[in-house]
């Protein structure tokens, strides 16, 4: 017995190693699929990871873009600037004030005439003609008042004897006084047809250049601006120009006569040019609420032309407590303006503000924002409260 379990235990002491190896193999292989299962889970979850990421980022690319710019203090040079139109000092079309035919015509467009200048003639054989019979009818009214006046005369020295009655010498009289008016009225066709006759030389009314011709030789003329004949010429006076401009109702107080304004064309880049504001209207005009401006541009070398686009900038007084936008920042609604502020989330906050003044490309801010907040450019009318967006790079903004 004893040999024999000694022998048996020999025999499982022999088995040994190869159940140890079995035991290793097994290890190996559940550490291994557990590796292979790790790096499938892995995998699967680095795969929803990167999806999810990828439907994040297509819902972040479809926020609205938008351009965020900032508010300024205002300085000591904040301007209105406003649109304007040069006119000339003086212009006046030219008409006819006599019938007839137009014998010749001694100017054209372009041309510098001064006061006085003769224009045109005008063939009047009409007018001549009854000239001459009321030259003919003064000569006859003449005579018979003169005829009448020494009647009465002889008739008064006759009542004065006694030999007629005081009723023979009161016609007599009235006889004389008759006559005496009909040589008045005669006296003064005579003129007034001279005056007509004098109308047949065109002359200009003031110093300045021609701008317009629509005669030629041989037209037919009628007196007045309500014929069928239009101006003969029209005349505009430009050594000095005129601009007229609307200011609105929150500055017009600021404007007044004497002030001085800044002038630039875009024809001439570069540029300014000075100008006065002469009057202005005293009064705004109830419908649009502005107040009517005439500034005055010296034009002695003919440099600028009647009917150019101008832009004035008036320099105008300002509180430096107030804030400076952009015009196209701030919303009219029903409610009241308000602008949209981006907040550190780039979510999209509405705003209420208090609006001071117009200043063309830019308005006051009085109050309901800061300095340090970021406004959107052009809002949209998507871009509500709470909305997210994506920011546009910045412009650089110019102070003014």
């Amino acid at each position: 017995m004893t040999t024999t379990q000694t022998k048996g235990h020999i025999q499982m002491n022999k088995q040994t190693p190869a159940s140890n190896i079995l035991r290793g193999l097994n290890g190996r292989l559940i550490l291994g699929t557990l590796a292979v299962l790790g790096g499938l889970f892995l995998a699967g979850m680095f795969s929803r990871w990167r999806a999810n990421a990828t439907l994040t980022n297509a819902v972040l690319d479809q926020r609205p873009t938008v351009t965020v710019i900032s508010s300024q203090r205002p300085d000591d040079n904040a301007k209105l600037v406003l649109p304007g139109s040069t006119q000339a000092i003086q212009e006046t079309a030219i008409y006819a004030r006599t019938n007839g035919y137009v014998r010749q015509w001694l100017v054209d467009i372009g041309a510098k005439v001064e006061a006085g200048q003769l224009l045109a003639e005008i063939e009047t054989p009409e007018i001549d003609q009854e000239l001459n019979q009321a030259r003919a009818a003064f000569e006859q009214a003449s005579a018979n008042a003169e005829l009448a006046r020494v009647t009465m005369v002889r008739w008064h020295e006759m009542l004065q004897k006694r030999v007629v009655s005081a009723q023979e010498f009161d016609e007599k009289k009235a006889a004389a006084d008759a006559r005496r008016a009909d040589l008045n009225a005669a006296q003064a066709n005579v003129q007034r047809l001279e005056r007509l006759q004098g109308f047949q030389r065109v002359v200009s009314p003031f110093a300045g250049i021609v701008t317009a011709r629509n005669i030629d030789t041989g037209a037919l003329v009628s007196a007045g601006s309500n014929g069928q004949s239009g101006p003969l010429f029209r005349i505009a006076q430009t050594d000095t120009l005129r601009i007229y401009v609307t200011v609105p109702e929150t500055d017009a107080l600021t404007i007044a006569p004497g002030q001085s304004a800044s002038v630039t064309f875009r024809e001439i880049p570069d540029k300014t040019f000075n100008a006065k504001v002469v009057r202005t209207a005293g009064a705004l005009d109830p419908a649009a609420r502005t107040l009517l401006t005439e500034l005055q541009l010296p034009n002695a070398d003919g440099r600028f032309l009647p009917g150019m686009y101008a832009e004035i900038e008036f320099a105008l007084p300002h509180d430096g407590r107030t804030l400076l936008v952009p015009g196209n920042a701030v919303m009219i609604r029903s409610d009241g303006p308000k602008v949209l502020v981006v907040d550190g989330k780039q979510t999209i906050r509405a705003r209420s503000v208090k609006l001071g003044r117009d200043l063309g490309d830019k308005v006051e801010i009085l109050s309901g924002l800061s300095s340090s907040e970021a406004l959107v450019a052009n809002p949209a009318d998507q871009l509500l409260e709470g909305v997210e967006v994506k920011l546009h790079a910045q412009p650089t903004q110019a102070k003014r």
